[in-house]
């Protein structure tokens, strides 16, 4: 994607779960990126498990239960839903040097989320 070739973040397709480990390893540190998250083996059981393709978001919850499962990407793909949700489960967070994605003004980062969806 020519967004990734802007953004400096195109890798050679892993081969490996130790070339996986690697790019997640160079993101978190290029990117300062704070919260946990998983690789899958390369035999890709996570992804097969959770559907995620081509967009899907959930949250685990601490005791390793999924506390939120968001729809099939691309039409019930909702971050500002995920936002919502973890905001009214732990509080909002304040990312005062992060930019909006799409080119969304800060304000309108902050306007009011929608109600979080019934869980299923």
């Amino acid at each position: 994607m020519k967004s990734n070739i802007k953004d400096d973040v195109c890798y050679a397709q892993p081969r490996s779960l130790s070339d996986r480990l690697a790019i997640a390893n160079d993101f978190t540190k290029r990117f300062n990126y704070p919260v946990p998250f998983g690789v899958d083996d390369m035999d890709n059981a996570a992804n097969d498990a959770y559907a995620a393709w081509p967009e899907r978001l959930y949250i685990i919850d601490e005791s390793g239960k999924i506390a939120y499962r968001g729809g099939m990407g691309p039409f019930s793909y909702n971050p500002a839903e995920v936002r919502s949700w973890l905001a009214s489960r732990y509080g909002e967070v304040k990312h005062p040097d992060a930019k909006p994605a799409g080119g969304d003004s800060p304000k309108a980062q902050d306007a009011q989320p929608p109600a979080p969806a019934a869980k299923s």
